[in-house]
């Protein structure tokens, strides 16, 4: 189990490393992604990864491998929806995305396993989720699942233009935070909200002043969609520094 532990937490440094490539637009990054994007596109990328480095490092440092089956649900639903929208656009000429494709079978299998594996991993922590979380929870549930269906239908609720392609892969991103939260809620126990509310606390850190630089140039059809955002990132924001730093009952330490 050391050892696991020492290979999940140098798995979220890489994944780090790659988050901060996205963030300032590296080379080594960007040639990932699947086809050329706009800044604010890469920053959100950039926000994704760096939530999900978060939530290994601290399971790698925890050892708390009770708590990785919600993220690896996550990874899942995000791998095999994303894989599937690669197939069909290689079906329709794009075979370029044929080992983008195969890439996203091979992360959701994995994660799959790493599900089955840990689900009856007992957890260190026996705290419930405080019900203000809970309700929160409910909350980004229901904005993941609508905002994901949006993206993927390739409605206009970013505060910027996506590439059409993007919005699909952003819905699936949505989609899979959304069953990340919605596993804490069945098994509401505080570990089962830690590792959310740490990766939604670094994603906000990422995208919060951005979001806030753009509300002067955002064109005025997307103002409320831009406001609307950076609300959720505010109260997410909140909500995380209040139950992991200063709620005696449950900030780290206690």
């Amino acid at each position: 189990m050391k050892l696991l532990r020492g290979l999940t937490f140098i798995g979220g440094l890489v994944v780090l490393l790659f988050a901060f490539g996205f963030i300032v637009r590296l080379p080594f990054a960007t040639a990932i992604w699947p086809w050329e994007d706009g800044r604010y596109s890469y920053l959100f990328v950039g926000s994704i990864l760096a939530a999900v480095s978060a939530a290994a490092l601290w399971v790698g440092w925890a050892g708390e491998f009770g708590a990785l089956p919600a993220g690896s649900l996550n990874i899942f639903v995000i791998a095999l929806t994303t894989s599937i929208y690669f197939f069909l656009l290689a079906s329709q000429g794009r075979k370029d995305m044929l080992l983008f494709g195969a890439f996203g079978i091979a992360a959701a299998i994995a994660s799959l396993a790493a599900f089955f594996w840990s689900l009856n991993i007992p957890l260190k922590e026996t705290r419930p989720m405080p019900k203000p979380v809970k309700v929160s929870f409910w909350i980004f549930i229901a904005s993941l699942f609508a905002a994901g269906g949006a993206l993927i239908l390739k409605a206009p609720i970013f505060p910027w233009a996506l590439n059409p392609d993007s919005s699909v892969i952003f819905g699936c991103i949505f989609l899979g935070d959304a069953f990340y939260f919605l596993y804490g809620i069945f098994r509401p126990n505080w570990h089962n909200a830690l590792g959310q509310l740490l990766s939604f606390l670094v994603y906000d850190l990422v995208l919060i002043v951005p979001f806030i630089g753009l509300l002067n140039t955002v064109p005025p059809e997307r103002y409320i969609n831009l406001l609307v955002y950076i609300a959720v990132l505010i109260y997410s924001a909140g909500l995380a520094v209040y139950y992991l730093f200063i709620n005696p009952q449950t900030r780290f330490g206690t």
